[in-house]
Protein backbone atom coordinates (compact mmCIF):
# COMPACT_ATOMS: atom_id res chain seq x y z
CA UNK A 1 0.00 0.00 0.00
CA UNK A 2 1.10 3.43 -0.87
CA UNK A 3 1.62 5.64 2.18
CA UNK A 4 0.84 8.84 0.31
CA UNK A 5 -2.50 7.40 -0.79
CA UNK A 6 -3.12 6.28 2.63
CA UNK A 7 -2.34 9.78 4.00
CA UNK A 8 -4.57 11.24 1.25
CA UNK A 9 -7.57 9.24 1.81
CA UNK A 10 -7.58 9.83 5.47
CA UNK A 11 -7.37 13.83 4.58
CA UNK A 12 -10.48 13.68 2.41
CA UNK A 13 -12.67 11.39 4.74
CA UNK A 14 -11.86 14.74 7.48
CA UNK A 15 -12.17 16.94 4.43
CA UNK A 16 -15.62 15.78 3.34
CA UNK A 17 -16.88 14.97 7.00
CA UNK A 18 -16.52 18.14 7.66
CA UNK A 19 -18.13 19.83 3.95
CA UNK A 20 -21.25 17.75 5.30
CA UNK A 21 -21.57 19.73 8.39
CA UNK A 22 -20.70 22.83 6.33
CA UNK A 23 -17.60 23.77 8.06
CA UNK A 24 -15.57 26.35 6.27
CA UNK A 25 -12.98 24.50 8.45
CA UNK A 26 -13.09 21.49 5.48
CA UNK A 27 -10.73 23.43 3.28
CA UNK A 28 -7.47 23.20 4.20
CA UNK A 29 -7.85 19.12 4.43
CA UNK A 30 -9.42 19.41 1.24
CA UNK A 31 -6.18 21.24 -0.19
CA UNK A 32 -3.82 18.82 1.30
CA UNK A 33 -5.72 15.92 0.04
CA UNK A 34 -6.23 17.08 -4.03
CA UNK A 35 -2.20 18.30 -3.59
CA UNK A 36 -1.25 14.55 -2.59
CA UNK A 37 -3.65 12.81 -5.53
CA UNK A 38 -2.10 14.39 -7.62
CA UNK A 39 0.78 12.43 -7.01
CA UNK A 40 -0.99 9.31 -6.26
CA UNK A 41 -3.22 9.46 -9.69
CA UNK A 42 0.13 9.83 -11.57
CA UNK A 43 1.65 6.95 -10.80
CA UNK A 44 -1.44 4.80 -12.21
CA UNK A 45 -2.13 6.77 -14.99
CA UNK A 46 -4.85 8.54 -14.35
CA UNK A 47 -4.19 11.78 -15.99
CA UNK A 48 -7.53 13.13 -16.17
CA UNK A 49 -7.53 12.65 -12.21
CA UNK A 50 -4.57 14.01 -12.42
CA UNK A 51 -5.21 17.04 -13.69
CA UNK A 52 -8.72 17.36 -11.70
CA UNK A 53 -6.36 17.70 -8.60
CA UNK A 54 -4.95 20.87 -10.08
CA UNK A 55 -8.40 22.27 -10.75
CA UNK A 56 -9.77 20.72 -7.15
CA UNK A 57 -6.56 23.20 -5.65
CA UNK A 58 -8.01 26.23 -7.43
CA UNK A 59 -11.46 25.83 -6.91
CA UNK A 60 -10.89 24.59 -2.81
CA UNK A 61 -9.16 28.16 -2.22
CA UNK A 62 -11.67 29.88 -4.36
CA UNK A 63 -14.43 27.78 -1.93
CA UNK A 64 -12.50 28.98 1.20
CA UNK A 65 -12.62 32.04 0.30
CA UNK A 66 -16.67 31.86 -0.59
CA UNK A 67 -17.71 29.99 2.10
CA UNK A 68 -15.98 32.64 4.21
CA UNK A 69 -18.23 35.28 3.31
CA UNK A 70 -21.28 33.36 3.08
CA UNK A 71 -24.33 33.71 5.40
CA UNK A 72 -24.11 31.23 8.24
CA UNK A 73 -27.25 29.03 9.27
CA UNK A 74 -27.21 26.67 12.58
CA UNK A 75 -23.32 26.69 12.61
CA UNK A 76 -22.71 26.32 8.89
CA UNK A 77 -23.25 28.16 5.69
CA UNK A 78 -26.38 28.82 4.07
CA UNK A 79 -27.47 26.50 1.02
CA UNK A 80 -29.90 26.27 -1.41
CA UNK A 81 -31.27 24.77 -5.08
CA UNK A 82 -30.76 25.38 -8.51
CA UNK A 83 -33.65 25.83 -10.79
CA UNK A 84 -34.50 23.27 -13.65
CA UNK A 85 -32.61 24.99 -16.64
CA UNK A 86 -29.44 25.65 -14.38
CA UNK A 87 -29.43 21.61 -13.51
CA UNK A 88 -29.53 20.90 -17.01
CA UNK A 89 -26.76 23.06 -18.26
CA UNK A 90 -24.65 21.57 -15.54
CA UNK A 91 -25.23 18.46 -16.64
CA UNK A 92 -25.13 19.16 -20.22
CA UNK A 93 -21.83 20.98 -19.88
CA UNK A 94 -20.04 18.33 -17.35
CA UNK A 95 -21.36 15.43 -20.33
CA UNK A 96 -19.99 17.49 -22.78
CA UNK A 97 -16.76 18.44 -21.34
CA UNK A 98 -15.95 14.47 -20.36
CA UNK A 99 -16.78 13.46 -24.01
CA UNK A 100 -13.74 15.54 -25.42
CA UNK A 101 -11.39 14.58 -22.22
CA UNK A 102 -11.99 11.27 -22.78
CA UNK A 103 -11.38 11.62 -26.50
CA UNK A 104 -8.12 13.52 -26.32
CA UNK A 105 -6.98 11.20 -23.29
CA UNK A 106 -7.48 8.38 -25.69
CA UNK A 107 -5.56 9.77 -28.58
CA UNK A 108 -3.03 11.31 -27.19
CA UNK A 109 -1.63 9.28 -23.79
CA UNK A 110 -1.47 6.25 -22.46
CA UNK A 111 -4.24 6.78 -20.08
CA UNK A 112 -5.25 3.19 -18.30
CA UNK A 113 -9.05 4.58 -18.35
CA UNK A 114 -9.88 7.26 -20.95
CA UNK A 115 -13.42 7.89 -20.81
CA UNK A 116 -13.91 6.35 -17.10
CA UNK A 117 -11.58 8.43 -16.06
CA UNK A 118 -12.99 11.36 -17.73
CA UNK A 119 -16.05 11.52 -16.89
CA UNK A 120 -15.22 11.34 -13.26
CA UNK A 121 -12.76 14.36 -13.98
CA UNK A 122 -15.99 16.07 -15.56
CA UNK A 123 -19.20 15.65 -13.21
CA UNK A 124 -16.34 16.03 -10.42
CA UNK A 125 -15.62 19.89 -11.72
CA UNK A 126 -19.06 20.56 -11.74
CA UNK A 127 -19.81 19.02 -8.41
CA UNK A 128 -16.94 21.03 -7.27
CA UNK A 129 -18.43 24.37 -8.22
CA UNK A 130 -22.32 23.51 -7.17
CA UNK A 131 -20.09 22.73 -3.71
CA UNK A 132 -18.43 25.99 -3.59
CA UNK A 133 -21.45 28.00 -4.81
CA UNK A 134 -23.10 26.17 -2.01
CA UNK A 135 -25.44 24.79 -4.03
CA UNK A 136 -27.49 21.19 -2.91
CA UNK A 137 -27.21 19.16 -6.36
CA UNK A 138 -23.81 18.71 -5.41
CA UNK A 139 -23.99 16.15 -3.20
CA UNK A 140 -26.37 14.37 -6.33
CA UNK A 141 -23.61 14.23 -8.90
CA UNK A 142 -20.98 13.59 -5.91
CA UNK A 143 -23.03 10.11 -5.15
CA UNK A 144 -22.72 9.51 -9.03
CA UNK A 145 -19.02 10.25 -8.95
CA UNK A 146 -18.24 8.26 -6.05
CA UNK A 147 -20.60 4.87 -7.72
CA UNK A 148 -18.00 5.45 -10.91
CA UNK A 149 -14.76 5.91 -9.38
CA UNK A 150 -15.36 2.89 -6.74
CA UNK A 151 -15.11 0.46 -9.85
CA UNK A 152 -12.50 2.56 -12.03
CA UNK A 153 -9.87 2.43 -8.72
CA UNK A 154 -10.43 -0.96 -7.99
CA UNK A 155 -9.71 -1.48 -11.83
CA UNK A 156 -6.65 0.17 -11.08
CA UNK A 157 -5.80 -1.51 -7.50
CA UNK A 158 -6.22 1.60 -5.74
CA UNK A 159 -7.82 -0.25 -3.11
CA UNK A 160 -7.50 2.53 -0.44
CA UNK A 161 -8.73 5.23 -2.89
CA UNK A 162 -11.63 2.78 -3.87
CA UNK A 163 -12.29 2.37 -0.30
CA UNK A 164 -12.30 6.31 0.33
CA UNK A 165 -14.70 6.68 -2.49
CA UNK A 166 -17.10 4.01 -1.16
CA UNK A 167 -16.54 6.23 2.35
CA UNK A 168 -17.15 9.35 0.33
CA UNK A 169 -20.26 7.94 -0.92
CA UNK A 170 -22.13 7.12 2.77
CA UNK A 171 -20.55 10.77 3.11
CA UNK A 172 -22.52 12.33 0.37
CA UNK A 173 -25.57 10.74 0.70
CA UNK A 174 -25.55 12.43 4.12
CA UNK A 175 -24.73 15.45 2.77
CA UNK A 176 -27.72 15.22 0.28
CA UNK A 177 -30.14 14.61 3.27
CA UNK A 178 -28.27 16.97 6.05
CA UNK A 179 -28.58 20.18 3.55
CA UNK A 180 -31.99 19.51 2.26
CA UNK A 181 -32.76 19.36 6.05
CA UNK A 182 -30.98 22.81 6.44
CA UNK A 183 -32.78 24.42 2.98
CA UNK A 184 -36.16 23.72 4.41
CA UNK A 185 -35.89 24.74 8.10
CA UNK A 186 -34.09 27.98 6.44
CA UNK A 187 -36.79 28.46 4.30
CA UNK A 188 -39.13 28.02 7.10
CA UNK A 189 -38.05 30.43 9.31
CA UNK A 190 -38.14 33.01 6.62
Amino acid sequence: MNPVEIIAALLGVINVSLIVRRSVWNYPFGIAMVCLYAFVFYEARLYSDMLLQGFFLIVQIYGWWNWARADEVRGGVAVSWLFWPGRAAWIAGAAIFSVSLGSVMARFTDAAAPFADATIAGFSIAAQFLMAFRRIENWVLWIAVDVLAVGLFISRELYVTAGLYAVFLVLATAGLIGWMRTHRRAAGAA
